[in-house]
């Protein structure tokens, strides 16, 4: 089993994602912007092959995030 979500339409896709997203309020066009003009701006400042090699730019699993905000007391 693959743990990783490689796409942003996989990770808007998700249904916990979705579930989180409608709680929240949090369009999905709205986060899909402000993830993309994000990564535009990394990719500006930053080459990432010569700088960064080996960069994964994929995003975790939900139940990884959960477990890292859990360690830094950040969600309850």
């Amino acid at each position: 089993m693959n743990d990783r979500i490689n796409t942003l339409d996989e990770l808007l896709s998700d249904p916990m994602v979705k579930l989180v997203m409608e709680r929240d309020r949090v369009q999905p066009a709205e986060l899909r912007s402000l993830l993309e003009e994000k990564v535009r701006r990394d990719d500006a400042s930053v080459n990432p092959v010569i700088d960064r090699p080996g960069t994964d730019r994929s995003v975790p699993p939900a139940h990884m995030v959960a477990e890292s905000c859990h360690k830094l007391w950040l969600c309850g």
